[in-house]
């Protein structure tokens, strides 16, 4: 059994003390984080070394983006790709357990889009489903076992918003975001592991705006974060968890941890 984790942290260094909360309370085999806001050299090493993840493979970019896998099991980098099409740092694989047999995970961070969800108005916008549908002609090919998780900054369905009919023309939730979305799913028969355990139309978030004061008694979240598998993985997923008390943490992310079990 192996626990995967992914969560949009917003700078690790800044929030490496509820890195450690999570870990010290969860204790994740792989935790993918995205937007980790740092350079290589200026990861938090030290202090995952000390928590026993030993293995790390780090794409990252000086204040902005970036992503990391950490992991308690063996690693190898797998992949890089730049879907943004740009040189910004925003995904990296890893294939865990024995090179050429293990699985694949792909970590990545799907631009948000900008305000405007048209892309003669916004660059931002264009750039966001530019980026899905490069991702979606890398899925096409893929021919091993193979998870992506991370922060997708898309909620496809109705239940994945507070508020489907108010979010219908803001970035993150529009029919066209949907749609390309969509696509991509197709492109490798990918199975939405949240949804599976968590059937639409139960409440489902994973993002909260820092704009509200009262992120719970407000409750307009958003399940912007996913873990995606293989159809053959997907049969081999045991578990999946969503914990939004890291939401109340002392300087928390907007998002928040999710874990998928897998029996490998």
């Amino acid at each position: 059994m192996v626990s995967i984790a992914t969560w949009n942290i917003n700078s690790v260094r800044l929030r490496m003390p509820i890195v450690e909360r999570f870990i010290e309370s969860h204790a994740p085999d792989v935790l993918c984080l995205q937007e980790i806001k740092c350079q290589e050299h200026q990861f938090p090493h030290d202090a995952f070394e000390k928590l026993g993840y030993t293995h790390r493979a780090i794409h990252g970019q000086k204040g902005y983006h970036g992503v990391a896998t950490v992991s308690r099991i063996p690693l190898t980098e797998f992949s890089r790709h730049d879907w943004q099409d740009n040189g910004e740092a925003r995904h990296v694989g890893v294939e865990l357990g024995g090179e050429g047999q293990g699985l694949i995970l792909e970590n990545v961070y799907v631009p948000a889009g900008g305000d405007e969800p048209d892309r003669q108005k916004n660059v931002k916008f264009g750039q966001k489903l530019d980026f899905l549908e490069r991702m979606t002609r890398w899925a096409d090919k893929v021919d091993r076992p193979t998870m992506i998780v991370g922060d997708f900054n898309i909620a496809p369905l109705e239940s994945d918003v507070w508020n489907h009919k108010q979010l219908l023309k803001v970035v993150s939730h529009t029919p066209v975001e949907v749609d390309t979305l969509q696509r991509f799913m197709d492109a490798h028969g990918w199975s939405d592991i949240g949804r599976e355990q968590i059937a639409a139309p139960e409440r489902y978030y994973s993002w909260w705006s820092y704009r509200a004061k009262d992120w719970r008694a407000n409750d307009r979240g958003r399940r912007l974060d996913h873990m995606w598998a293989s159809p053959e993985v997907a049969k081999q997923v045991t578990a999946h968890s969503v914990y939004e008390d890291a939401r109340d943490w002392e300087k928390p992310s907007d998002h928040i941890p999710l874990i998928t079990e897998v029996s490998l």
